[in-house]
């Protein structure tokens, strides 16, 4: 999941990470310039709502962000990483009833810096949720660099889905990252655990994946590391645990391409879910038509039938 040595370039063509409808509607008004009115909600994973309008003057665009733990976030700095990344774009005081509210001049984006914006602005959510992980980041580089063995941080935790949550936490020699996922479903469980445990088992017995992340997985019963949330236990709720090193968020590059990935972590195991249920489902209508083809090769003959002869006569065999 997890590969060092790829560039910001190469990552961005190996997985999606942002939006593509504000990327079309940005796309349309400044690469093509056609400054038409809109008013969109448009709702993306995990709960996210946008609304992409122009309010005022069709020049002007709005896009807002409503999500359940923006509030988590900015108590993590993802004030100061919108601020970094959108700079004057970003409004001091949302629209009403959203958490997050960027508006573009589009008459004064300059011509080099668009694909840039364009970039970045269909990236909020993924900008948005990137805070916890560069806090986490950050206090171990420090912890690391002041030469502690115990790093005393904070427990992040990120409740992004409904019943569903990220914790994320820094220690002096790795940042620990924990998804509680819920599979209601018997069959979701079923293929859950093949996957997750595919996960566990993979790095330790393919050797190129040496250098990935450590995964820790279990069922009901939470990681040490939340025993003191006093979790409810439930047999649906399953905890995957990723362990970072520092060889993973050693460079600018490296850090953004582990964050963007995962953060998309539990969108690839379900959409693989149901991917494997969509391909056995073919499989068994495929084999269902060719038993149904086998019973009809055999049904007997009916004795004494009237048949035609091909001049149109008609006969019964005796």
């Amino acid at each position: 999941m997890f590969k060092q040595g790829k560039t910001r370039c190469e990552f961005k063509h190996t997985a999606n990470y942002h939006n593509v409808i504000i990327k079309d509607a940005l796309e349309t008004r400044l690469k093509n310039e056609k400054f038409d009115p809109i008013d969109m909600t448009v709702a993306d994973f995990d709960g996210v709502t946008y609304h992409i309008s122009t309010p005022e003057v069709k020049t002007i665009l709005q896009i807002s962000l409503q999500w359940g733990c923006a509030k988590e976030l900015f108590e993590f700095g993802a004030q100061d990483v919108l601020k970094r990344e959108y700079g004057e774009y970003l409004l001091d005081t949302a629209e009403q009833g959203f958490d997050v509210t960027l508006a573009i001049d589009l008459e004064k984006v300059p011509e080099d810096t668009r694909d840039e914006l364009i970039g970045k602005v269909s990236l909020l959510k993924r900008n948005l949720l990137a805070a916890p992980f560069e806090r986490a980041f950050n206090e171990q580089q420090e912890c690391e660099k002041e030469g502690k063995t115990e790093c005393k941080s904070e427990l992040m935790s990120i409740h992004y889905r409904e019943e569903e949550a990220i914790y994320v936490k820094s220690n002096f020699d790795r940042i620990t990252v924990i998804f509680s996922t819920t599979f209601k479903d018997e069959t979701d469980k079923i293929f859950g655990k093949v996957f997750l445990q595919e996960f566990v088992d993979a790095r330790r017995r393919v050797p190129a994946l040496q250098n990935a992340p450590q995964v820790l997985y279990s069922i009901r019963e939470p990681p040490m590391e939340l025993r003191h949330l006093n979790l409810k236990d439930s047999d649906d709720i399953s905890y995957v645990t990723f362990v970072l090193f520092p060889s993973h968020f050693i460079s600018i590059d490296t850090r953004q391409e582990t964050i963007s990935r995962i953060q998309i972590f539990r969108d690839y195991l379900h959409y693989h879910i149901k991917c494997s249920k969509a391909y056995m489902h073919t499989r068994m209508r495929a084999r269902v038509r060719d038993f149904l083809k086998v019973l009809n090769r055999a049904k007997p003959e009916v004795t004494n039938a009237e048949k035609k002869t091909a001049s149109g006569r008609t006969f019964r065999r005796s």
